[in-house]
């Protein structure tokens, strides 16, 4: 069924464009109430990033459910996956999230949590949808449900983070630099390395509503990278604004993105005994990865892009650890979603109890050479049916010979086809890569002039 207001990842948009404005958020409130709150009294937790809208889009999803008889527990400023966490322990029937993620201040969206602190199934958020297009009506006054803040939510996740890793682990002699992109981070990742030993040097903790993402973060890494160097730290941890992505610096300043660290955990918990199913990338995962895995024994699928879609097949293949190369990292044996805290942490518990460098235990894998480049269209094309472009990859599929591979992937947000080639090589990677996306660009030039 086609959704009207959700996307993979809830509902997103522009603060002030509908949906993303306080009417439609009033009646979003009402509607999960009406679908969760089945017209009993239930309980939902609301949190949010660090956005000046976040105090809007609360009151309004507060009134709204409070009008369908649902009662609120107000978290305030809280990572994503800290509110996933707390809908599961406070026995809430769903979580909600204020949050666009990476994106700047004046982007702003709604994501969902179910009661076991994954995300709602989609004939729930269809139910929801259908809510919202009939007439609000308000519950009777006795039955108005109630809001309360939850005053230690903060305390309450930390504890959590610092039980992710065996208590006998300390971090003390390391130098870590946090960069919490002035986003839901800022007040819990340093607390959460000092409690457990570590010298921390916080950037990125000084949100002002405004400069959330803003040149900092896992999507701007550069300002973790040179304060790295210049304090000689260990390493860095740079989280994006709702703290689900993790993006780490070594101490040479090298990046070290989600396929690496994916490695490192993966193989971790492989010399552990603590790795059950396959591990899952998505088309986007470098080659390099597969091919290590395959090295260390280790099972690897692909899924589509989407952390949703990493979940869907990790519960397929019982399986417990997937992610993606942005650094949305799962571990299904520690915590119920994507976490960007829990997943650094799993990181520096293996630097600890193998004492090694992040530097060393990136050196298993090797990152392939790769190109994109965004074909734009005048319209959306199925690009599987063109025949010039399938010849065309078939040809750069055959100059790689194996040894590395081409991706086309329509964009889900723009006009847009993605043409990607990766490969050993790098020279060969950028020259096929222009050629494809040549081919691709006149190919579905014509197509649309024709059709």
């Amino acid at each position: 069924m086609a959704r009207k207001y959700f996307g993979t990842d809830g509902i997103r948009g522009r603060v002030g464009e509908f949906p993303i404005n306080a009417e439609f958020m009033l009646k979003l409130g009402w509607a999960t109430g009406q679908v969760l709150g089945n017209g009993k009294t239930t309980r939902v937790v609301i949190g949010k990033d660090t956005r000046i809208s976040g105090y809007m889009f609360e009151s309004a999803l507060e009134a709204g459910l409070s009008a369908a008889g649902v009662d609120i527990r107000l978290l305030g400023p809280m990572p994503t996956p800290a509110i996933a966490y707390l809908t599961r322990t406070m026995h809430a029937c769903a979580g909600i999230v204020i949050s666009a993620s990476h994106n700047p201040h004046h982007d702003n969206g709604i994501k969902f949590f179910s009661a076991e602190g994954t995300k709602l199934p989609d004939e729930v958020e269809a139910a929801i949808e259908e809510e919202l297009e009939k007439p609000m009506v308000t519950v009777s006054s006795e039955r108005l449900g109630k809001a309360e803040r939850v005053e230690d939510a903060r305390g309450r996740y930390i504890e959590f983070c610092k039980s992710t890793i065996p208590m006998r682990i300390s971090l003390r002699g390391l130098k870590i630099v946090v960069d919490c992109a002035n986003g839901a981070t800022y007040h819990v990742a340093p607390s959460v390395l000092e409690e457990m030993g570590a010298e921390v040097i916080a950037v990125g903790v000084e949100p002002d509503g405004l400069n959330i993402n803003a040149d900092c973060g896992s999507t701007k890494p550069q300002l973790l990278r040179d304060r790295v160097l210049q304090e000689q730290a260990d390493l860095g941890i740079a989280l994006d604004g709702d703290g689900d992505r993790l993006i780490m610096v070594d101490n040479k300043g090298e990046l070290v993105d989600g396929d690496e660290l994916l490695y490192i955990i993966a193989v971790s918990r492989q010399q552990a005994g603590q790795l059950p199913g396959p591990v899952v990338g998505t088309l986007m995962t470098n080659l390099g990865l597969e091919h290590a895995f395959q090295r260390q024994g280790i099972d690897f699928k692909r899924a589509r892009v989407g952390d949703r879609y990493v979940m869907e097949l990790l519960k397929q293949y019982a399986g417990v650890l997937g992610g993606e190369s942005s650094g949305h990292i799962i571990c299904l044996d520690r915590t119920s979603t994507g976490d960007g805290m829990v997943s650094a942490l799993q990181v520096l518990a293996t630097m600890v109890l193998q004492e090694t460098s992040l530097h060393e235990l990136k050196q298993g894998m090797s990152k392939y050479p790769q190109l994109m480049i965004n074909v734009p269209l005048a319209r959306r094309i199925d690009i599987d049916s063109c025949e010039p472009v399938q010849a065309a990859v078939r040809d750069v599929e055959a100059r790689l010979n194996g040894k590395g591979r081409v991706l086309l992937r329509p964009s889900g947000t723009e006009p847009l086809i993605r043409v990607m080639v990766e490969g050993e090589d790098e020279s060969l990677v950028h020259e096929q890569a222009r050629l494809l996306a040549g081919i691709v660009e006149q190919a579905l030039g014509a197509q649309a002039e024709s059709a």
